[in-house]
């Protein structure tokens, strides 16, 4: 009895670990974009925190460079944060169900 239902545990840690493979790998491959300034400023980041694409408004430059600093560093952190929502709601859907203590994230 004991040995099913490790074999069936085993199972599920399997099936758990191929469906967070499959989250990662769909995480990758979306895109995000932060932007700041009401726009002036547009970052496109992968699910993977690499930075794709960037758009500044070049008026903004010769107008005031620190504003415009400002603003890519906000674009940026907006973006970060919309990858790590994204992140959550997908490995969300992976970790369903399992009683995980608090805090407790995946992947390790």
């Amino acid at each position: 009895m004991l040995k099913g239902q490790l074999g069936q545990l085993m199972q599920q840690a399997q099936r758990m670990q191929d469906d967070m493979k499959k989250a990662q790998d769909e995480l990758a491959r979306v895109e995000v974009t932060g932007q700041a300034g009401g726009g002036l400023v547009s970052i496109t980041m992968s699910g993977t925190h690499e930075v794709r694409k960037v758009q500044i408004d070049r008026a903004m430059f010769a107008e005031d460079p620190e504003m415009a600093e400002d603003l890519v560093a906000a674009a940026i952190n907006d973006a970060v944060n919309k990858v790590a929502q994204t992140s959550k709601e997908r490995m969300g859907s992976v970790t369903q169900g399992l009683n995980l203590p608090p805090g407790f994230k995946l992947p390790f």
